[in-house]
Parts: structure tokens; sequence; C-alpha cells
């Protein structure tokens, strides 16, 4: 399942203040997002008001405002954002259905029947997440079909809030960098004209390390920090919502066999409606119901989306700001820069995993920085001898980290989002903060990086394809 960027061809602009005019939009986004974030605020709906403010100094700063106008427009209307709100709005809707027809109930039952303890649940959630993100290829699908399910019933058993979040979204890490069918995957090793199965073995030396530095890291702070979980979770629990576990099923499977995600997600929600219905777990007035005195119609399906919407105007003003920072050429001068100063294989490596950072941090997109650096990562490559496979781990490496661990990006912003599903059962969100900080799955894989730029870690293998 591969979420495909269409390039569309942008107007140039240009900042009164050369790069400094051109920064200071993304730079008071940035500040503000990790102040709030700093808070505690777990509601993505405090960023917009950052995000309108941040657009308009750019639109003060910039010497073409109609051009400046015509960017953010583009930037907001590209097929991506569109399919990421659909997948929320989707998902979303699915959370709630899940949580209504008794599903956690069903979960916090078989947890009760194996004695599994909350820091118990927070490994084995993030071996499940491994799993899952490993089948679909997808980190986005692997927390929206995950998150509704499994945040709420670790919050019942008392398991440590930020390390179950954590684990969900480091699970999801895990597949997005060494699945087969993972966007990340195929993007970093197409554009280095690496064979996908050789570079996908090569990078069991990067990710079983930083797999197992998770896995202890959860364990430990999930053991240190057990929260109180309910007294009777025996009479909690109910397996008759049971054959719900059909649906995120029939979900990964549609991912298995390539549809899209649209496909996937929307005959997901179907079936579940329908199973639902015939099993008795869902009353047909959740699924509408007219309130004539108060002028409303009431579903399960309009408190999914209002659950969505907060997230996906984040994306819209977002995807909006970072396309204003590509129309103005600063991240190919960037580049152009980097290939001018690296001189030998040691430096071409420092280099491509520096613009790479950059590229990442700045387009707040690993697909697009990976397109925009891969010529440079490519020719500085070849010029200097890095090895076709190392180069596109290292894209991958950094394709990895950043976007799971910092509170402005979409994945982190996503899976703080996902904790609302435990409103049901009083149990708190997570921050975006949280989210990255507790996430070890990228923070091993950023010390599987230095270990490679400063030892050469896995040189020897990355030389054969």
């Amino acid at each position: 399942m591969k979420l495909d960027e269409t390039q569309e061809a942008l107007p140039k602009i240009e900042f009164y203040g050369g790069t400094l005019g051109t920064l200071l939009p993304f730079f008071v986004f940035v500040s503000g997002v990790i102040g709030i974030a700093l808070s505690g605020a777990p509601d993505e709906r405090g960023f917009w008001p950052i995000l309108i403010l941040a657009l308009g100094l750019g639109l003060l700063l910039c010497k073409d405002r109609t051009a400046f106008s015509e960017v953010v427009i583009s930037g907001m209307s590209q097929k991506i954002v569109m399919i990421m709100i659909t997948a929320w709005i989707l998902a979303s809707i699915i959370g709630v259905l899940m949580t209504l027809t008794g599903f956690v109930e069903a979960l916090i039952w078989l947890t009760d029947q194996v004695k599994l303890s909350g820091s118990g649940f927070v490994i084995a959630t993030f071996i499940i997440c491994c799993i899952v993100s490993l089948s679909t290829g997808s980190s986005f699908a692997t927390i929206l079909i995950c998150s509704p399910l499994l945040y709420p019933t670790g919050g019942v058993l008392g398991a440590h809030l930020p390390s179950l979040a954590g684990a969900i979204i480091g699970g999801a890490t895990f597949g997005d960098f060494i699945a087969p069918i993972s966007d990340t995957t195929i993007a970093s090793a197409l554009s280095q004209d690496a064979k996908i199965g050789t570079t996908i073995k090569s990078r069991l030396k990067y990710v079983f390390p930083a797999a197992l530095f998770a896995l202890v890291s959860y364990g430990v702070m999930a053991y240190n920090n057990v929260g109180s979980s309910i007294a009777d979770i025996g009479g909690l629990g109910n397996p008759k919502g049971l054959p719900m576990l059909l649906v995120p099923a029939f979900i990964i499977y549609l991912f298995l066999k390539g549809k899209h995600l649209l496909h996937g997600l929307l005959f997901g929600l179907l079936f579940g409606t329908v199973l639902s219905l015939v099993f008795g777990l869902l009353p047909f007035d959740k699924v509408i119901v007219l309130d004539i005195e108060n002028f409303t119609t009431k579903s399960f399906i309009i408190d999914g989306i209002n659950r969505a919407v907060g997230l996906s105007f984040f994306t819209i003003l977002l995807m909006a700001l970072v396309a204003t920072l590509k129309a103005s050429g600063l991240m190919n001068r960037l580049v152009d820069f980097a290939a001018a100063k690296a001189k030998t294989e040691k430096h071409a490596e420092g280099w491509i995993v520096t613009v790479m950072s950059m590229a990442v941090l700045l387009t707040t997109h690993s697909i697009v920085a990976i397109i925009i650096v891969a010529d440079f990562t490519k020719k500085t490559g070849e010029r200097l001898g890095v090895p076709k496979i190392r180069r596109a781990n290292l894209l991958s490496l950094i394709a990895c980290i950043f976007p799971f661990l910092i509170p402005y990006f979409i994945p982190v912003i996503l899976m703080a989002n996902m904790t609302k599903t435990g409103q049901e059962y009083d149990i708190p969100q997570v921050s975006p903060l949280e989210v990255g900080l507790f996430n070890f799955m990228s923070w091993g894989l950023l010390l599987m990086a230095v270990i490679t730029l400063i030892f050469g870690w896995g040189k020897f293998n990355e030389r054969k394809d």
C-alpha cells in the first residue's frame, strides 16, 4: 500500500530578508508547536492559530503575495493531503464503532484470561504493532488500526500511558523502516538504484538492535511506572465483542492484497457496521437517528468525523506552509551547497545524513524529503564511493527517526490524537511531546545512525548488491 505524492510544479517565490525571511514563518510554527507541546496540551486544535500566524507572516514577507497565495492553495489541495484526511476520518469512525460494539471489553476479557498485567500489555502492544506494520508496510495504517483497540485496553489494565502510546508508534516505525511494501523502503531503495530485497536484508543489522533496545526500554519503563488498573477488570471484560476482531483482520487482509488505503478502510467500516448489526452489538439508533427537537442528526459516523477534525485541519495548514518553503527553492540551495562541500566517502555520508535531516525537518514529510535529496545522494555517493545500499539505508534511517520523535510531525500528532479513544473509559490523553519521547524504536534507530556514521557500521555487507 503506497501513498503516491503528486509533484505539482509550484511558482517560484522570494521573501524579503532572503533565507532568514524564508525560514522565519517556519521558525514561528516550530517554536509555537514545541511551546504548546511542552505545556502538555494534547489537542492539535491548539496548533491552528500558530499555523495561521505563520502563514500570515509568510504572506507579509513574500515579495509576490499572489504567487504566495497560489502556492498555499496548491499545498492544501495536494492529493496526499486528501488521502491523509480521508484516512483520519475513516479510521476515527472505525475507532468509535469498535468502542460502541464492546471490542475493548472483549480485549480486556482476553487479557484477564491470560493474566496479562499492564506492563506486560505494553510489551505485547509493541510486538503486535511491529507485526501489523511489517504486514501492511504503513506506519499510518498501523497507528490507525491499533490505537483504538490497544490504547483503551492498556489504560484500563493500568499500563503506563506514555509507554503504551510509544509502543504503538514504535511498532509502526519498525515496519516503516523494514517492510518490503513500505513507502520509505521503496523510495529510498529505488531512488539509489538498489535492489529492494538486498536492501531489506542489509537493514536487519540496524532494525534488530534498535528493536531489542526498544523492547527492553518499554519493559523497564512500563514496569517502573505501573498505573492503577480498574479494580474489577474481570467484571468490566465481556467476550461478546470478540467477533469484531474480524474487522481489523479484514482491513489488514485488504492492505496485504495491495488495496488502496480508502478501499481498505471504507470496506472495513462497512463490514464492521454490518457485522455489528448482525450480532446485535450495535443498536440501529447509533447508526443514524434524527433529533427533531434540537434540529440535528446523531450517528457514530458523525462522532468519528468530529474526532478527526482537529488533525485534518492541522494537516491542511501544515502542508500549505511546507509548500511555501519548497517553492522558495531553499532546499535546492542546501543540496547544491552540500554537493560542493563533500570531498571524501566519510564526508559524503555525513552530508547525505545532514541534507536528508534538513529536508525532513523542513518538509515534515519523509517521502518528499527523499525525493528532494535523491539526486544529490546518488551523484555524490557514486562520485565518492558510497555504496547504493548504504545510501538507501542512510536515507531510510533519517526518514524513520525525526518524523516519529518530534512533536510537530504528523505521525506524532496522529498518535497523540488517537489517544482520545480512551476518553470513554476516563483514560487521559498523551501529549505529542510524550509520544515522541517514549518512541524507543526511533531512539534506537537514532543510536544506530550515530554508530553507523562514527564507526562505519555495516559497511562491508552494504557493498554487495
